[in-house]
């Protein structure tokens, strides 16, 4: 994982930051708009959604940690050494995992919640138990408080390491400290190295970058190393070992013959060979530091064999430079940089046998092949004559051969004369030189589709087109249609007509639509019919047809005889005479009441027959509801209100009481 994604890691909150972030979105998505009046259904939806909306928010900051922060076994095994040695691998571990835990409990917790306010009976209850819900939620992340000060030191941390790219072109500089490991990272780069004269100044890995052959090449300095065992080592000397052990790069090993340092050739030479398994596979090269103040060849036999035990191999090179006199600086980097160059070039060679890449590489080498004479003797390069003994151009020889700026300055000079891009055009005659003719024609190039022989051809269509006119061939009656043309015709009018029909009962559905339609068993039937039915089911129809026929005739006339019956019945059955008075009253009753609908007038009904009373009334009235007009009371016709104020629409900022509405 590169820098760059380390420094887009967003920064952790506190556990108390993190609780304020999530409840405040809470409430700001989600107020509290439930009174006791609202049916239960509806209470019991908002409290649950308020609970999962919470818990949600929860698992969306924290997956959003989790995220942005590096798997250590996702990337580079550098990358992930380096992060053991400095924040310790099990703790960032149990770090992210009490996050994934947390998140886990939470949207069980949520769960549980939901449910039980699922079977709430009142909103107290409902209440209650999401005031439960989210003290459990936050709750559970003030427990995380260790976890996530930790996790905010190792993103401040990340964010300040150096770009590594553990893949590209590198130089790694090692040694004891004080050798001048960071005096020679600044002369080679532009790296801003502390440089002083005492040991360990380098505490920390630092990287320069420099170009050479067109290739951008990384250079790191890491801090000096001590020759004590690796579990004596601290986090300071550490981070070389994780560079060297991890970086396919090419070593440099600094020495101090001077021993200006503070440390021996012979400790030198012993630290070379404790950490010489960790240059397994890679370039090594030791060099010797400070020559201006002791060359190798000024030593003592005995440091002198010392030092031919680490060359002695032929693995190892030995280069020589002064970083305080700039002697042999670039010759040393561009040594270590062109042996680097090689080696990778063989190795991605070696790396991609077998397969697609690797058959590529070998057809490309195959087609490279450079000829030789089977004589041996090397060929000799041939120059033309023409131009050994060509003239030298001399602006002072008025022989010279003339230029075009010469033929410019004779006619005028610039803004005068134009060249002519014309005069050296090869064509069979001189004066189509200068003549306008498009080369570009519609996209195509002119020369590619105009026939020599155009005008010829062009003449003999022109003669058979003639021809055919004045034999007739083109004077065929126009109404004249053929067979199949008319049933086309004709199946294309029926079609249309069949549209046509789709249409319009498509139109009579839709106006259907919202009409209601009178049931089956509603409809009206012959009377005809109810008695054939009953006939055919072994009834006897009559008494059904005589009610059904009286119930059939117009009102008046069954009014009239109603009371003639009744008059005729007067000295028949005490019972009827009693029914058709009964009717008679209601009768009265019902065209009274329909007499007084039709002149009633409120205004003046229940004040008789006097003007005054009525005016009286009038008076009244406007005097009672003169003093609701002034105070702004409610009226008869005014709209009443059942609910109480919406306290979402009325109440301003919350003070600095209780914040239980989350």
């Amino acid at each position: 994982m590169a820098r760059m994604t380390w420094k887009n890691i967003a920064p952790v909150p506190t556990s108390q930051e993190f609780l304020d972030i999530v409840l405040s979105r809470t409430q700001r998505r989600l107020p509290t708009q439930i009174r006791a009046g609202f049916k239960i259904s509806r209470i019991r939806a908002f409290y649950t959604r308020k609970v999962k909306y919470t818990a949600e928010t929860f698992n969306e900051k924290l997956s959003a940690i989790l995220d942005t922060f590096p798997r250590l076994q996702d990337i580079h095994p550098f990358h992930s050494a380096l992060m053991n040695t400095l924040y310790d691998a099990d703790h960032f571990r149990i770090a992210l995992g009490q996050l994934s835990t947390a998140k886990h409990l939470i949207e069980q917790v949520a769960r549980d919640y939901v449910r039980l306010i699922k079977y709430a009976q009142s909103l107290f209850q409902c209440k209650q138990l999401k005031r439960a819900g989210l003290g459990r939620m936050a709750t559970i992340t003030k427990r995380l408080k260790g976890s996530l000060e930790y996790l905010e030191q190792v993103r401040q941390h990340l964010g300040r390491l150096p770009s590594i790219d553990p893949n590209t072109r590198t130089l790694l500089i090692c040694g004891y400290p004080n050798v001048g490991k960071s005096s020679f990272l600044k002369s080679v780069t532009r790296a801003d190295v502390d440089v002083q004269p005492y040991a360990f100044t380098t505490k920390s890995l630092y990287v320069g970058h420099f170009d050479y052959k067109y290739l951008r090449f990384q250079a790191i300095d890491t801090p000096g190393i001590l020759d004590h065992p690796l579990e004596e080592m601290n986090t300071i000397e550490m981070q070389s070992i994780t560079a060297i052990a991890h970086l396919r790069s090419a070593v440099l090993y600094f020495v101090d013959l001077s021993e200006q340092c503070g440390y021996t050739v012979e400790a030198q030479v012993k630290l070379f060979h404790s950490i010489k398994p960790l240059f397994a596979n890679k370039i090594v090269f030791l060099v010797v530091n400070k020559i201006d103040a002791m060359r190798p060849e000024d030593l003592d036999l005995e440091k002198q064999a010392l030092l031919e035990t680490i060359t002695k191999s032929g693995e190892v090179q030995m280069l020589r430079l002064s970083c305080h006199t700039e002697e042999g600086v670039m010759d040393v980097r561009n040594i270590a940089c062109d042996r680097l160059l090689a080696v990778r070039v063989e190795q991605k060679l070696k790396n991609a046998i077998g397969s697609a890449a690797s058959q590529e590489a070998v057809n490309i080498l195959n087609r490279i092949h450079v000829s030789r004479p089977l004589s041996g003797v090397e060929p000799e390069p041939f120059i033309p004559d023409a131009v050994l003994n060509r003239m030298k151009y001399d602006p002072n020889d008025p022989n010279r051969p003339k230029l075009e700026r010469d033929i410019e300055v004779e006619n005028g000079g610039a803004g005068v004369y134009n060249v002519n891009l014309k005069k050296n055009y090869i064509l069979e005659n001189d004066e189509w030189k200068q003549d306008k003719i498009p080369e570009i024609f519609n996209g195509r190039n002119v020369y590619d589709f105009i026939d020599p022989d155009i005008e010829a051809k062009l003449a003999a269509l022109e003669e058979e087109e003639e021809q055919l006119q004045a034999s007739g061939y083109y004077d065929e009656a126009e109404d004249i249609e053929d067979e199949e043309d008319v049933e086309i015709r004709e199946k294309a009018e029926y079609i249309r007509e069949q549209q046509q029909l789709i249409r319009n009962a498509a139109r009579s559905k839709k106006a259907l639509k919202n009409r209601a339609i009178i049931p089956r068993s509603q409809t009206t039937k012959k009377l005809s019919d109810m008695e054939a039915h009953l006939e055919k089911l072994g009834l006897d129809p009559s008494a059904i047809s005589e009610r059904a026929r009286s119930k059939s005739r117009g009102r008046a006339s069954r009014r009239d005889a109603d009371e003639d019956a009744d008059m005729m019945d007067v000295d028949g059955n005490p019972a009827n005479r009693a029914m058709s008075v009964a009717r008679q009253n209601k009768q009265k009753a019902i065209e009274k009441a329909k007499a007084r609908a039709r002149s009633m007038n409120r205004r003046e009904d229940g004040t008789g027959e006097s003007s005054g009373a009525r005016s009286q009334a009038e008076k009244m009235a406007k005097l009672n509801q003169k003093k609701m007009n002034r105070m702004a009371r409610q009226g008869e016709a005014d709209r009443h209100q059942t609910a109480s104020i919406a306290k979402h629409l009325f109440s301003g900022k919350r003070g600095l009481g209780s914040t239980r509405s989350r």
